[in-house]
């Protein structure tokens, strides 16, 4: 009996043993994916298709929450990036859209713009670009301090604004350039780039996709969760005359954009995830004493959703073809780290409205509302009522900025002409509501849309009217598609945890991207970045 006993006691030792060397005290490797303009529902409408081991692996081995939102107003690339990562909104964090306007500068600048830099590699043109205008710590900044820069942190994307954002303050990003078709960085970073980078820009890879002609994966007729391919609502290529299968990109190329053609096609992606595989080989992620971090943006969804809309059989080919390079991503991890030796999450920066025109072909409410008119009646009725002069300084990012200079010149008072301007453009039709900057900054709201643009609204940056779109309205032309409002078609994305002590399941509570990046200081044990306001997810910590 005395001899079982110790058996069993070291059968259970031996156990427990193999459990620890199983699930590591700490991931070796965090990969941070956004897939830029993903929609949640995108998960369930290709799904029959999809293989085994991309998404549908991610969902079944992983932790999904289904009603994962953002949680601010305007729904932008910059800003989806800022947020995911610093785990709190443009209001903290400081990137409040791709561009803004700046008053003291009386131009607009570029969420990752900096002047004081030059490019490493790449096109001058392309090389102006840091973090500098992120005003808080990120995820991946907090990882590097917690181990004295230790942790290697490498950011990647076609846009550069995906690949700067997320690396934050201290880590490598290098970004696309449709200039040379090279991957590049910039002086911020770096010196010179990395022996490895320059052995990938020598093979040439994007010139050589560029060479195929983009194709259906499947038949076209299989293709029925997709309108017609040839239709009136998506935007054609320059030199092709409708927006159909095939695409002979080599033909295409002179007339959109060169090299930066790819970022339209599914090659983008493959192209990203080629060199996100070339940065671990080249960086040795993920084989050192302490944690690394990839943080990987796939652009092309974008440009291919903004074209197309999420109704056409471009996008859902797309996404069958990414679902087929997570496959391959995953496979590779597994045979690099072993199964749950790496840690990822998945979301994106942002989703996207159907095309305005085919919903309203559909009967469905929608609009494209003309700003440009909107501006000039904006410029008229101030002008009769407060006299001559330049009274609208910028409409951009559906917020309209006033010349407080010439209001105080005038002995007018600035909260009275907010609320006589958004008074005013109530009348337009697209337009649901407006709001004033005094109301932004004198009254705390706890939900809704005001609760939305409060979070998205900076006090230093943002405009004296904020406009909230009815559902369904974009601000751009007959074609092709957007997004930014803080309704779910723009909101509800991704939140999915899968690999290093990340359990199996799902969860339909309401949770925001803001909730990624603590959920990550728990798991890792390290400090929130600084201006974090969101909470762990406590489905997948306990």
């Amino acid at each position: 009996m005395k001899r079982y006993s110790l058996l069993v006691f070291i059968t259970s030792l031996l156990f427990t043993g193999l459990q620890a060397q199983q699930t590591p005290e700490k991931p070796k490797l965090v990969v941070g994916i956004i897939v830029d303009q993903m929609r949640q529902d995108y998960l369930y409408k290709f799904a029959d298709r999809y293989s085994d081991g991309g998404f549908k692996r991610l969902m079944r081995e992983g932790f999904m929450m289904k009603n994962g939102h953002y949680n601010y107003i305007p729904t932008y690339t910059g800003p989806g990036h800022a947020s995911v990562y610093t785990g709190t909104t443009p209001a903290t964090h400081g990137i409040i859209a791709n561009s803004w306007y700046v008053r003291s500068l009386d131009r607009s600048i570029y969420c990752a713009e900096d002047s004081t830099v030059y490019n490493i590699g790449g096109s001058l043109s392309a090389g102006k670009i840091s973090p500098r205008n992120l005003l808080t710590t990120t995820i991946t900044d907090e990882l590097r301090f917690s181990t004295n820069k230790r942790s290697k942190v490498v950011g990647i994307a076609i846009k550069d604004r995906g690949a700067s954002l997320p690396a934050g303050h201290t880590g490598d990003a290098y970004w696309f350039d449709s200039g040379t078709g090279e991957f590049m960085t910039s002086s911020y970073y770096m010196e010179d780039l990395p022996t490895w980078v320059k052995q990938f820009n020598e093979k040439q890879l994007a010139q050589e996709y560029l060479q195929n002609t983009w194709e259906p994966l499947f038949p076209a007729d299989s293709y029925v969760n997709s309108i017609d391919d040839n239709n009136d609502f998506e935007a054609p290529f320059i030199g092709k005359e409708t927006p159909t299968f095939p695409y002979e990109l080599p033909s295409l190329m002179e007339n959109n954009g060169g090299y930066g053609l790819i970022a339209s096609t599914p090659y983008g992606n493959t192209l990203t995830l080629d060199f996100a595989m070339a940065a671990i080989e080249g960086e040795n992620l993920g084989n050192g004493e302490v944690t690394d971090f990839l943080a990987v943006s796939f652009s092309s969804p974008d440009y291919i959703g903004h074209r197309f809309g999420p109704t056409s059989m471009e996008l859902e080919d797309n996404y069958l073809r990414l679902d087929l390079e997570f496959e391959r991503f995953l496979n590779y991890l597994d045979e690099k780290y072993g199964k749950g030796n790496y840690l990822i999450f998945l979301s994106a920066d942002h989703g996207v409205a159907d095309v305005a025109t085919y919903m309203q072909s559909e009967n469905v409410p929608a609009g494209n509302l003309n700003i440009g008119y909107v501006r000039g009646q904006l410029m008229g009725f101030a002008n009769q009522a407060y006299g001559e002069g330049n009274w609208i300084e910028n409409v951009s990012n559906e917020q309209i900025f006033l010349n407080h200079t010439l209001i105080r010149e005038k002995g007018l008072e600035l909260s009275k002409v907010q609320d006589d301007i958004a008074n005013f453009v109530l009348r337009f039709k697209g337009v649901k509501e407006a709001y004033t900057a005094y109301s932004m900054k004198n009254a705390e709201f706890e939900s809704g849309r005001p609760h939305l643009l409060q979070m998205g609204y900076n006090h230093k940056a943002s405009g004296d009217v904020l406009l909230v779109l009815e559902p369904g309205w974009l601000t751009g032309g007959a074609r092709g598609t957007s997004h930014g409002t803080g309704f779910t078609y723009d909101t509800h994305v991704p939140i999915l945890f899968f690999g290093w002590n990340v359990p199996s399941g799902s969860s339909s509570r309401y949770a925001t991207v803001t909730d990624i990046a603590p959920t990550l200081s728990m798991m890792l044990q390290i400090r929130l970045p600084n201006g974090a306001t969101g909470q762990p997810i406590l489905e997948i910590l306990e």
